[in-house]
C-alpha cells in the first residue's frame, strides 16, 4: 500500500473549497428544481435514490484508490493494456483522488440527499395535510441516513477487496475519455519506436 507521500498543497486546498461549494450549490439547484417540478413522488424518490448511490459509488471508489497496488498497473503498462497508464496515475495520486471522492462528492452528495428527503416531506405533506410532519420527517431523513451508511459499509468491503479491479474498471473509462479528446498515452512510445 506504499502510496507517495501527500501531494496535497494550501493552494489545493483552497480550490478544493472553491470547487465544494460551487459543487453543492450547482446539486442542489438541479435537485429542488427537478423535484419541485416534478408531479411525481415516485419520480421525487428515485432522484433521492440516484443521489444516494452517487454518494455510494464515489466512496467506494475513494477507499479502493488508497487499497490498490500500483505494481499490477505497470505489467499491464508494460503490454499496453487500454487504462493502466491511467491507473498508475489514479494511484499515485490516491489522496487527492480519495478526497475529491470521498469528501467532495461523496459527502456532498450525502448532503443534499438529506436536503433532498426534507424536501420530499414538504411535498408529502402539501399534498397529505393530515400527515404527521415530524413522523414523517423522522421516517424519511433515518431511512436516508441508513441507506447512506449501509451503502457505504457494503461498498467499503467491496472496495478493499476489489479495489485494483475497480481502479482498473474506472481507468479504462477515463482512457476512453481522453482518447475521445485525441489524447493517446502510448503516443510518444510510438514516435520513439519509429
Amino acid at each position: 500500500m506504499g502510496n507517495n507521500k501527500s501531494s496535497v498543497s494550501s493552494s489545493y486546498v483552497v480550490l478544493i473549497g472553491i470547487g465544494s461549494f460551487s459543487l453543492a450549490v450547482i446539486f442542489s439547484i438541479i435537485s429542488e428544481m427537478l423535484v419541485r417540478n416534478l408531479n411525481s413522488i415516485a419520480l421525487s424518490f428515485i432522484i433521492l435514490l440516484v443521489i444516494i448511490w452517487i454518494g455510494i459509488t464515489f466512496d467506494t471508489l475513494g477507499t479502493a484508490v488508497t487499497a490498490a497496488q500500483e505494481t499490477p498497473f505497470h505489467a499491464m503498462a508494460a503490454k499496453r493494456v487500454l487504462g493502466a497508464q491511467q491507473g498508475v496515475f489514479l494511484i499515485r495520486n490516491a489522496d487527492r483522488v480519495a478526497n475529491i471522492a470521498n469528501d467532495v462528492i461523496g459527502d456532498i452528495a450525502g448532503t443534499v440527499s438529506g436536503a433532498l428527503g426534507i424536501s420530499i416531506v414538504a411535498r408529502l405533506i402539501m399534498i397529505n395535510p393530515g400527515w404527521d410532519n415530524f413522523m414523517l420527517n423522522i421516517l424519511i431523513t433515518s431511512s436516508v441516513a441508513s441507506m447512506t451508511v449501509s451503502g457505504k459499509a457494503l461498498g467499503k468491503k467491496i472496495a478493499l477487496r476489489y479495489s485494483n479491479e475497480i481502479i482498473f474498471f474506472v481507468a479504462k473509462y477515463f482512457a476512453r475519455v481522453l482518447k475521445i479528446f485525441g489524447v493517446d498515452p502510448f503516443r510518444k512510445n510510438k514516435r520513439s519506436k519509429g
